[in-house]
């Protein structure tokens, strides 16, 4: 793409060597990248971005909108879509704004499109048809890098599949010759085992948390649930089921508007996260880059920013020693991969940066903790850790709630596991009397077929 300038090595793009590439001479070789933002601008219509890289590389001064409409329809029909062009992009959905970013890529001749976790926000009816525009596009001459740390999507999309280790090239193979379990040894060198995670029973007895007819317009309502202590309860639905909206009014980031929450027995108020906290109430957000963590910040500060106060002297200084010491006794248990806990937040991987959003709550050392899709864009020795971590938290009497539509990943770690249709409960599921299979059809079962995307 050009954004990196590599050390050594050689790029060959058809019969054309390079060193280096800037982003303009990458664009101009046919190379397009979709990165998970979209690189879209919300303010702009379907049609402004659509056309805007080709008006902006043909040197444009004046903006003729009927050539800016032509070209908007030209990138769409290529991938067999269609949109209103005078929408504005920021009221699309994840979807819908993936497929404008596909139409602008194609638009500028791409001969290669590399697509970074592009179904990380993404319903399963909603991968299918981003698969198809991917077939659509191979069958026309295009070719496609799908960046992925979803397996099974990566082995159904493939044509051939190149796994990467610490920076290194380490598998290049047909896909058809990897199975899941080889594709996760060869991403972690080592054998990953769900079966490693140990489920303790809840303490049925024991209500540690309890919410009762919690209500929040436009968002979710009468929900009543209970969290046993050494419980981890999921919580599942698709997107627009309330199931964010009730992870942001547990924690008090969305106060509701009615109903009641009890914690270990007495009644409590949450109207701010300052509320929530006080309680005890800890929330591991989805988005870690812009709401779980000061990017800039040392790993160390971020690890200690919820119990500065802790951290003073008598005089009321900080003490820079135990917050040291505190940072390195978190990095070590969670296994968070630095040198140092001086570096900054940023300079971690994705799935440090998930560990480091948990070993920042559990430093807090929460009584309830609420995990709003804790795996999102992490690799799969990383998945498995922090739902090992999540159920050893349970074992040791903290009572989690899961809130995430990856399947697997609720039978994998969860007790128990309410549906969301709509705003409300509609079905609660016990882990052992259960199955995936069970679990995916209730879950798709009102799936709007392509979420308002009209295939042409």
């Amino acid at each position: 793409s050009g954004v990196y300038t590599p050390d050594e090595g050689d790029i060959y793009i058809g019969d054309h060597h390079f060193k280096k590439l800037t982003p303009i001479e990458s664009i101009r070789e046919g190379i397009q990248v979709i990165y998970q933002d979209f690189s879209l601008f919300p303010n702009l219509s379907v049609a402004e971005n659509i056309a805007l890289n080709e008006m902006v590389m043909a040197d444009k001064k004046l903006v003729n909108w009927h050539e800016v409409q032509d070209l908007a329809k030209k990138g769409l029909d290529k991938i067999k879509v269609d949109f209103p062009l005078d929408a504005l992009v920021g009221d699309l959905s994840t979807a819908d704004r993936q497929l404008i970013a596909v139409a602008k890529a194609v638009l500028s001749d791409a001969k290669l499109i590399i697509m970074d976790e592009p179904t990380t926000a993404l319903t399963r009816r909603e991968v299918k048809a981003l698969f198809d525009v991917i077939h659509d596009l191979n069958a026309q001459g295009v070719a496609t890098i799908f960046v992925s740390h979803k397996l099974t999507e990566v082995s159904e999309i493939g044509h051939r599949t190149i796994i990467f280790r610490n920076g290194k090239k380490v598998c290049d193979r047909d896909a058809k010759e990897l199975d899941i379990h080889t594709i996760e040894f060869q991403m972690t060198g080592r054998d990953i085992h769900a079966s490693d995670i140990v489920y303790s029973e809840p303490k049925a007895v024991e209500v540690l948390f309890k919410v009762e007819d919690l209500n929040l317009e436009r968002g979710f309502f009468d929900i009543s649930f209970e969290l046993y202590r050494n419980e981890v309860l999921g919580i599942t639905g698709l997107l627009g089921s309330g199931r964010t909206e009730l992870a942001l009014a547990l924690f008090g980031q969305m106060p509701a508007d009615s109903g009641s929450i009890f914690l270990e027995g007495k009644e409590i108020k949450i109207k701010s996260i300052f509320d929530a906290t006080s309680h005890g109430i800890g929330f591991v957000p989805e988005d870690r880059i812009k709401e779980g963590l000061f990017l800039p910040q040392t790993i160390s500060d971020n690890i200690a920013v919820k119990v500065i106060d802790t951290l003073l002297t008598k005089l009321k200084f900080f003490d820079r020693k135990r917050k040291t010491s505190l940072a390195n006794e978190w990095i070590e248990k969670l296994d968070v991969k630095t040198p140092t806990g001086e570096l900054p937040a940023s300079s971690l991987s994705g799935g440090n940066q998930q560990r480091l959003v948990l070993a920042k709550w559990l430093a807090f050392n929460p009584k309830v903790l609420i995990l709003n899709g804790p795996t999102v864009g992490v690799d799969v020795g990383s998945k498995v850790a922090i739902h090992k971590l999540i159920r050893d938290l349970a074992s040791e009497g903290m009572g989690i709630i899961l809130m995430s539509d990856d399947i697997p990943e609720l039978m994998q770690t969860c007790n128990r596991i309410l549906l969301l249709r709509k705003g409300r409960i509609i079905e609660e599921f016990v882990r052992e009397d259960t199955d995936e299979d069970e679990l995916n059809k209730k879950l798709v079962a009102d799936e709007v077929v392509n979420q308002g995307i009209r295939q042409g």
